[in-house]
C-alpha cells in the first residue's frame, strides 16, 4: 500500500467563503500515483470546514444566510467564548458544515456522484489556514 499527504493553505480575504478544491484534489490523486485506494481531505483549523456539494452560486448564498440564521456573527456578545476573540460563530459554523470528506479513488480519479464537488469553506479568514490530504492506496 502506498501513502500519499500534501498540505493546501488558503488565506480567503473575506471573514467567510468557500473554494471549490475538486480539481486541486485530482491533482494530488494524480501527483500520488494510487489508482485504487481513499482521499481524506480536512481542515486542520477549527473555524474551517471541508464539505460536499454542487457547485451552485445560489445555492452557496443560500449555505450564507442559513448559517448566518443559524449561528450569527453578531452581537458578538450573545457567546461566552468571545471574551478575548470573536469567532464564536465561526466554530458553530464548522460543527454544522463538517470537519473531513473522505473519497473513494477508482482508477486513478474521484469517485464522486455526478454533480458532487469539493470545498474548502472558511467562516474566521484574513489568515493562512492549513488544509491536509492524504491518500493510501494502491
Amino acid at each position: 500500500m502506498k501513502s500519499y499527504r500534501k498540505e493546501l493553505w488558503f488565506e480567503i480575504p473575506r471573514r467567510r467563503g468557500f473554494v471549490n478544491i475538486t480539481h486541486t484534489l485530482l491533482d494530488c490523486v494524480r501527483e500520488s500515483g494510487i489508482k485504487e485506494g481513499l482521499l481524506l481531505c480536512n481542515a486542520m483549523h477549527i473555524t474551517a470546514s471541508v464539505f460536499i456539494n454542487d457547485d451552485e452560486s445560489g445555492l452557496h448564498h443560500d449555505f450564507e444566510v442559513w448559517l448566518e440564521k443559524l449561528a450569527p456573527e453578531k452581537p458578538y456578545s450573545q457567546y461566552k467564548h468571545n471574551g478575548f476573540e470573536d469567532n464564536a460563530d465561526a466554530h458553530l459554523k464548522r460543527t454544522i458544515m463538517g470537519r473531513e470528506v473522505v473519497v473513494a479513488i477508482t482508477d486513478g480519479k474521484l469517485d464522486l456522484g455526478p454533480w458532487e464537488q469539493v470545498f474548502y469553506g472558511e467562516f474566521d479568514g484574513m489568515r493562512k489556514k492549513r488544509v491536509l490530504v492524504k491518500i493510501i492506496g494502491e
